[in-house]
């Protein structure tokens, strides 16, 4: 199991911005900061209420970032559509609509958009209808 990564980004007040409000119909918040470096967390699947949040994406700066894809898992198509319009308002661009993609999976919807370093952020549910 993978406990965090982290994106290297090249203005990292624009990206926090970009990724707060994007991940925020996730449930995804600012967790930790370090100067320039910031740790976003969401609610883990299961988990009781109120439990403790972990810092499972960093931002990191970086002079030169080579883009890598991301992909945070979401509870509900619902939760899938409500990323990528968010995404897109805080100043992303579409890199694949919401939807069914049957060809990794079945039952595999997602989204995806490219954030201001072209990093490719992904939502994911991986449940059929919901």
């Amino acid at each position: 199991m993978i406990d965090h990564a982290s994106v290297s980004v090249s203005d990292p007040v624009a990206s926090k911005a970009f990724y707060e409000a994007a991940l925020a119909p996730l449930g995804y918040r600012v967790v930790m900061e370090f100067g320039p470096v910031t740790g976003l967390g969401g609610p883990v699947p299961g988990a009781p209420e109120g439990a403790p949040v972990h810092a499972d994406l960093w931002l990191a700066p970086a002079e030169s970032p080579t883009p890598c894809h991301v992909a945070v898992t979401a509870s509900s198509t619902a939760q899938v559509d409500a990323f990528h319009e968010a995404a897109l308002a805080a100043g992303g661009a579409d890199n694949g609509a919401p939807g069914e993609r049957p060809h990794y999976h079945p039952g595999y919807y997602g989204a995806f958009v490219l954030d201001p370093d072209g990093n490719n952020l992904e939502a994911v549910f991986h449940g059929a209808g919901d």
